[in-house]
Formats: C-alpha cells, sequence, structure tokens
C-alpha cells in the first residue's frame, strides 16, 4: 500500500520477535519449574528488575529486586522453601501473551497461573499478571522489567 511506513521485511521482523520474546516467557516459566537456575538467570538482562507489587497471598517475599546477583538469591531461596524448582512439584503456567515491539525494546503483558501439588491434584495458589519489559541484546531479547501483580 503507498505511503504504509513499515515494509514487509520490517512486519516480518517484528512477528518473528513477537515469537521470539513468546517463547522467552515460556522458557522463563519452565526453567523456574524444572530447570537450573543458571538457565533461568540467562534470560534475563544484566540489570534486570524483578518486581513483585502486590503479593496477595503469593508465595514468596513482595518488593524489588535489581541484577542476577539479587534475582538468583531469590531463586535459590525459592528454591530451598521447595515453592519452585524440580522436584517442587510447581508449575507456572503463562497464557494470553501480546507483544509489543519498537525497535530493541518490546513491552508484553500475559496472564499467569500458579499451580503446587503438581504430582497429585494440583492446587491454584496464585492468579496474576506479568507486565513485561524486553531488550534486545548480542544473543537475542532478553527480559529487562518483570512487574507482578496478582488479579
Amino acid at each position: 500500500m503507498d505511503g504504509d511506513p513499515v515494509s514487509p521485511a520490517e512486519r516480518g521482523q517484528v512477528a518473528a520477535d513477537r515469537v521470539e520474546i513468546a517463547m522467552l516467557i515460556a522458557r522463563i516459566a519452565q526453567h523456574a519449574d524444572s530447570g537450573t537456575p543458571e538457565e533461568y538467570i540467562s534470560c534475563f538482562a544484566a540489570d534486570a528488575v524483578w518486581e513483585l507489587a502486590d503479593a496477595g497471598g503469593l508465595p514468596m517475599s513482595g518488593g524489588r529486586i535489581q541484577g542476577h546477583a539479587d534475582i538468583l538469591d531469590g531463586v535459590h531461596q525459592r528454591r530451598a522453601e521447595g515453592i519452585q524448582g524440580p522436584g517442587s512439584h510447581t508449575r507456572h503456567d503463562v497464557s494470553s501473551i501480546v507483544v509489543d515491539v519498537t525497535g530493541d525494546e518490546a513491552v508484553s503483558r500475559a496472564y499467569f497461573r500458579y499451580y503446587t501439588g503438581t504430582d497429585a491434584t494440583p492446587v491454584i495458589v496464585a492468579l496474576g499478571t506479568y507486565n513485561d519489559t524486553y531488550v534486545r541484546e548480542g544473543d537475542g531479547w532478553k527480559l529487562s522489567r518483570r512487574v507482578i501483580t496478582r488479579s
């Protein structure tokens, strides 16, 4: 179409970026449940912010943490408490993902459900929203900020 500022190649790149970011969201959820801390943290930018805006009964402390070291400390704490990681019988389920890409930055909004007892009859412990921001780095997209709110 004449006057269309976005070329087919640019539309194709945006579509590819959206898919890559949706897969990143899925990897983060799966690494939280069954991956290693190293796999999990590899999904985050070095200065990433992880913020629990409303703890609302979620089995983790609220507040804001920043950077790989603090995020990893939180991972190790949740694993020690048995609420995340291999053998914890938890599941982070993410859906209704909407991604908007602008150059080397992107934002997304997705719904999540957090289950425990997945080795028997699963129990939904929390429902909420991930409001995320991403940056494109040399090796692909990384999560740079996650604000978690409970629905």
